[in-house]
């Protein structure tokens, strides 16, 4: 008789998997209070759903769940991402170097499921990043990763850079046991982290994590973009820091070698560029699903943070910009840059601008750079 886990971890491999693990589809009971308590702490983002039930419960998504495959990919390529001198730049988080791992990975598992089908008639459905149960639950349970202090999921071999996707099917395959955490009196992580996001050993505020702010249409506190720096897209500060990638196995994934960007964007040309030009350059990587202008309006923040007085005329122009965002983010840039210069264009830009929510948020801005000291 074929052992059918077996057979798929050696398929695994052959599609070019890196960890592959599995686990019960019984409901993650356990979960249900954490999430209520997330709720009630106004933790929860636009990007999860609501529904604790379908959070918890993979039967929900698919009523002949038994099995749930769980399978890691290493996103942790060798590649020297050096800084290019004198070109404005800003930094992409390695979850978004090279082409969007959820179409790497779905392609994998969809591989993957082609050499089952071939065996056994199967039921099942993929999720990579796009599904409402947890991610990090199945991997845990399915023993492809532990816990860390920083909430994401840690690889004995691989460490923390994995993309994590999975199949749910109604195949009856032995399961694995769950990992354990092994962070240790480790608290390397929270005490990086720049917005101190992390706030107790596996308690993130994701409203703070700088990753979120990246990605998030809601306005970002001024306190937050001071500590954004010149992140782009994501952040990697408690990963690098982490001893457990230190000596992690590297990544094989040639898809995700930045070849485009080489990890960084010149914000010059995010300026300069159309949403079409946009989509043609950077639409191969994950960090472009928000679009053109949520970059744009980091780039603007990067630009503060860097307070370099060449992108002053840069961020004058961007105050003529026909969105609203791109706006008031400039305001602030140019007040993060040079606050005498700063108050004084923005004074001048007052008469011409038609937006009552820009006016106030000009005047806001100018009495707040007013009463901080650097």
């Amino acid at each position: 008789m074929m052992n059918l886990k077996k057979f798929i971890k050696e398929k695994a491999i052959e599609v070019g998997l890196d960890i592959i693990g599995f686990c019960s589809s019984e409901p993650f009971h356990e979960m249900k209070e954490y999430l209520v308590l997330r709720k009630q702490k106004g933790y929860v983002t636009e990007f999860e759903s609501i529904d604790i039930e379908s959070r918890i419960n993979p039967k929900k998504i698919m009523s002949s769940a038994k099995t749930i495959i769980a399978a890691g990919l290493s996103y942790n390529i060798d590649f020297n991402n050096n800084d290019k001198e004198n070109i404005l730049q800003g930094r992409l988080s390695k979850s978004s170097w090279g082409i969007d791992y959820h179409n790497v990975l779905y392609g994998k598992l969809e591989s993957l499921v082609s050499h089952l089908k071939k065996i056994k008639d199967i039921e099942y459905k993929i999720f990579v990043d796009t599904g409402p149960l947890v991610d990090r639950e199945i991997a845990k349970r399915a023993g492809i990763g532990w816990y860390g202090k920083n909430c994401l999921i840690i690889n004995d071999e691989y460490g923390s850079f994995i993309f994590i996707g999975y199949i749910i099917t109604n195949l009856e395959i032995e399961v694995d046991s769950e990992s354990v955490s092994n962070c240790g009196n480790c608290r390397l992580c929270l005490d990086a982290c720049p917005t101190k996001a992390l706030e107790d050993d596996y308690i993130l505020n994701p409203k703070k994590c700088i990753s979120y702010l990246t990605q998030t249409k809601e306005k970002i506190p001024y306190e937050l973009r001071d500590k954004m720096n010149t992140k782009i897209y994501g952040c990697d500060t408690c990963q690098l820091v982490c001893p457990k990638n230190k000596n992690a196995r590297k990544g094989k994934t040639k898809e995700f070698i930045p070849k485009v960007t080489g990890g960084y964007l010149d914000i010059v040309e995010m300026f300069n560029l159309s949403n079409k030009e946009f989509k043609r350059k950077y639409g191969h990587m994950a960090g472009s699903w928000r679009g053109k202008n949520i970059l744009k309006r980091n780039c603007i923040i990067a630009l503060g943070n860097l307070r370099d007085k060449r992108a002053i005329e840069l961020l004058s122009k961007a105050l003529g910009d026909s969105s609203l965002m791109i706006r008031e983010y400039s305001a602030w840039a140019l007040m993060k840059i040079d606050r005498k210069l700063g108050k004084k264009m923005l004074l001048s830009h007052l008469e011409k601008e038609k937006s009552i929510e820009i006016k106030e948020e000009i005047h806001k801005l100018i009495d707040y750079f007013d009463r901080i000291v650097d």
